[in-house]
């Protein structure tokens, strides 16, 4: 949270602890890995409407992320509306159609393969919910004052890690779209040019017969990912 005037650091007691022994924390971690090994990537979505007390309670726990100097920079726009989720998947399948017809190039294009995507985006439509998060370059107090953002990316990446994990907690799938380039989605969404467009999340309920890319189960062994020197 920016502030303006300035604001003296003030230690505050920790005000939520969570302590757990070692084997609860233990089987903390591995239900959490398990549960988390369930989320997939879907283009197969029901229509079934999502309240949206759902979708602005994940919102809400991914603004809890840690961000650059706290300031934050991060906004989610939701939308259920049909127009607008219309307009999205027009101009997204614009962009895409000039990535897939030689805008990738040969080497993206053969690593796309084994996932299946095209330039067809009907999810863009179906999908109950479409959320736009949108990294904000910059900020602007409500007179005018603009002030610097630390750390952009980490922060609105480290949030929507948050927000996808929070939507499949809710039972929600999710799948993330990144048309390039998505600066449609400023005018779109009335959101202003301080803020960057990163990324489209489709949230909703998969379809009774959706299907995954067998390639996206393949994933990397934990000796892969991780490096441990133990003291």
């Amino acid at each position: 949270m920016y502030f303006r005037d300035k604001v003296s650091y003030q230690p505050l007691p920790l005000p939520d602890r969570v302590s757990l022994s070692d084997d609860a924390a233990l089987d903390q971690a591995e239900r959490f890995r398990d549960y988390m090994k369930k989320r997939h990537s879907v283009r197969d979505f029901r229509p079934d409407p999502v309240p949206s007390d759902i979708i602005a309670a994940c919102v809400e726990a991914a603004g809890t992320a840690p961000s650059g100097a706290n300031h934050q920079p991060w906004h989610f726009v939701a939308i259920s509306d049909p127009g607008m989720k219309s307009q999205i998947r027009a101009a997204a399948e614009e962009e895409e159609r000039a990535f897939y017809e030689g805008g990738a190039g040969d080497e993206w294009l053969s690593a796309l393969e084994p996932i299946g995507t095209g330039a067809s985006k009907p999810h863009l439509d179906i999908a109950p919910w479409l959320i736009v998060i949108f990294a904000q370059r910059y900020g602007m107090t409500k007179d005018g004052h603009r002030y610097k953002n630390y750390y952009v990316p980490e922060s609105v990446g480290i949030a929507t890690g948050l927000l996808i994990a929070a939507l499949h907690h809710a039972g929600l799938s999710t799948l993330t779209h990144t048309p390039n380039p998505m600066k449609f989605l400023n005018a779109l969404c009335a959101r202003p040019d301080s803020e960057k467009p990163v990324m489209i999340l489709a949230v909703g309920h998969p379809y009774d017969d959706a299907t995954v890319p067998a390639a996206a189960k393949i994933k990397k062994p934990l000796s892969e990912i991780l490096t441990l020197h133990r003291g």
